[in-house]
């Protein structure tokens, strides 16, 4: 199905200073010492596969999506508008167990 509307940016759907929670500053820290060295050419095209392991069935599939990769950049130093594929999936485990695994792929070189 294809309906005709220009994709609308999460950058554009707040007004005012959106300001980082401590959760997210202790997130942050954390996934940036556990990613491990990726080296990513800086002219291909991306392709990310995440799955993101979540203990609560309610967690909706999208919701991790910006925060992981805004940090993944940042560890990385690729521009997320290098991605243009994405395949995210949802599992589901016990409490303690939640997980995000990723690979990511080089497509092809502008």
């Amino acid at each position: 199905m294809k309906i005709d509307i220009k994709p609308l940016s999460v950058n554009v759907c707040w007004q005012g200073k959106r300001f980082k929670t401590p959760k997210y500053k202790s997130y942050e820290k954390e996934l940036l010492l556990k990613l491990p060295n990726i080296k990513i050419d800086f002219k291909s095209h991306l392709r990310l596969d995440i799955v993101f392991g979540y203990s609560n069935t309610l967690n909706d599939i999208d919701n991790a999506l910006k925060p992981f990769i805004d940090v993944l950049q940042k560890r990385t130093g690729f521009n997320d508008r290098m991605i243009y594929e994405l395949n995210v999936k949802k599992e589901i485990v016990k409490k303690g167990e939640e997980f995000i695994k990723f690979n990511i792929t080089e497509l092809w070189i502008k």
